[in-house]
């Protein structure tokens, strides 16, 4: 027993150094909250978090179990992957830390949806990729393919709000109780 699991530690290591010894620059692909130290794949906004701005430079540094080191303005965090653990690290990481800068992408989008991805808030119109940078991406334990009509997620541990995709593959509608629309929707 204790050599299996000294067996998977060691390929877990092996492949969290691997991956651990090739850094990159990028942007942050979405609006994402952190304590200061750690930032979850559940982006909740419970706990006074702060958010991050999508396209924030952000330099990954390495790896960890189940987390992504990232450093942002100068600070060292974490990426938690915590709700995510289907995807493995590098492919969690290239998620979250974009080699393309999304600001031209926002800057281009109507000012109704721009205004939006600014305030980490959802409108209706918006596409797949600008709802994944306004409130970040579902967790994939919940929701395992991105072309899914209903995106769920999580404010905190109790709001939840669901963004439902028509077949032009833009948000129709959000689906919450009153409270958290009045946080996650841009009316």
């Amino acid at each position: 027993m204790f050599a299996r699991l000294a067996l998977v530690a060691l390929g877990v290591a092996a492949t969290a150094s691997a991956f651990g010894q090739t850094p990159y620059e990028g942007f942050l692909c979405c609006n994402m909250r952190t304590d200061g130290s750690w930032i979850s794949d559940s982006n909740y906004a419970e706990g006074g978090k702060q958010i991050i701005p999508v396209g924030t430079p952000t330099k990954v540094t390495g790896t960890g179990r189940y987390r992504v080191h990232v450093e942002i303005n100068g600070k060292r965090q974490a990426l938690g992957n915590d709700y995510s653990r289907d995807l493995n690290l590098e492919v969690f990481a290239k998620r979250y830390v974009v080699t393309e800068d999304p600001k031209p992408k926002i800057a281009s989008s109507p000012p109704k949806i721009r205004d939006a991805i600014n305030s980490a808030r959802v409108t209706k119109g918006m596409n797949r990729e600008q709802v994944l940078m306004a409130v970040g991406y579902p967790m994939s334990s919940e929701n395992p393919h991105l072309d899914s009509k209903v995106w769920r997620f999580w404010l905190s541990s109790f709001a939840e709000f669901q963004v439902l995709f028509g077949d032009d593959g833009r948000v129709k509608d959000v689906t919450t109780d009153p409270q958290t629309r009045n946080i996650v929707v841009l009316d």
